[in-house]
C-alpha cells in the first residue's frame, strides 16, 4: 500500500507513480504524484538531477523517459522513479512484497 509515514513517525516525501508498475515505461501514460509537508505550491521537481520546469504542481503526466525526483520544503526528497522507452519491458507490482506472496508479472512488448 501507500504509506507516506516512515518508521520512527517522521513525515517524509514520496512519489507516487500511476499505473503501479515498475518499471514505469512512457507508453503507460504515467503520473507522477508528489506527496509531503506543504502545498502542491511548494513543490520542487529534478528531473535527471536536474531542477525542472514543473514547480507548483503536486502531479503531471510524464512525457519524456528520465529519472523524476520531487522536493517539498517541509519534508525533504522524495526516492526517486526511473521512467523507461523501451519496447519490450518485464514489470512487477509497485508495492513490497513478502516471500510467498502470489505475484502478477507483465511482459509488454
Amino acid at each position: 500500500g501507500w504509506c507516506p509515514l516512515s518508521p520512527t513517525g517522521a513525515q517524509t516525501t514520496q512519489l507516487l507513480v500511476e499505473p503501479p508498475w515498475r518499471p514505469a515505461v512512457l507508453w503507460d501514460r504515467v503520473t507522477l504524484t508528489c506527496q509531503g509537508s506543504g502545498t502542491a505550491h511548494d513543490t520542487t521537481w529534478y528531473k535527471d538531477g536536474r531542477q525542472w520546469g514543473k514547480e507548483g504542481l503536486d502531479h503531471f503526466t510524464v512525457t519524456k523517459r528520465g529519472t523524476y525526483q520531487c522536493y517539498r520544503p517541509g519534508s525533504g526528497s522524495s526516492p526517486s522513479v526511473r521512467v523507461l522507452d523501451d519496447t519490450l519491458v518485464l514489470q512487477v507490482p509497485a508495492w513490497p512484497l513478502l516471500e510467498g506472496d502470489t505475484v502478477t508479472l507483465r511482459c509488454r512488448v
